[in-house]
């Protein structure tokens, strides 16, 4: 009898275990990247260097600039398909292949202008 319980309780265990699991196979990993975003070669995308590189982060610090290009953690200097990382900015970085030069810009759909100004700004300062 006591073995009846025992597995009874086993098996509900296991049931309940189960059941959780499967709830969280509904759940997204909020980390991971869009549906669309891959890393093929030569995909056609705008911002996108020959070779298929894209440019993901750019990471600057005071004594150390690098950048995640096409998932490769690629410091200044270091090569990436071929090509030398030789300048990290804000938004872009530049790569050097012989005298071939590549820009990959980290929003290459974004186009960034001055604000127009405010009409009657300068008038509220008198």
């Amino acid at each position: 009898m006591a073995c009846l319980v025992l597995s009874k309780a086993l098996v509900g265990s296991a049931l309940v275990l189960a059941a959780g699991a499967a709830c969280g196979q509904g759940l997204s990993d909020p980390t991971r990247p869009p549906v669309g975003l891959h890393m093929g070669k030569g995909s056609g995308r705008p911002g996108e260097a020959k070779g298929g590189l894209v440019l993901q982060s750019v990471l600057i610090h005071p004594d150390m600039r690098s950048a995640i290009i096409s998932g490769e953690h690629v410091m200044l200097g270091q090569k990436v398909g071929g090509e030398r990382l030789v300048k990290v900015a804000e938004t872009e970085v530049v790569l050097l292949n012989g005298a071939e030069r590549h820009t990959l810009k980290l929003y290459p759909g974004v186009d960034k202008r001055p604000a127009p100004n405010a009409r009657g700004a300068e008038d509220s300062t008198q």
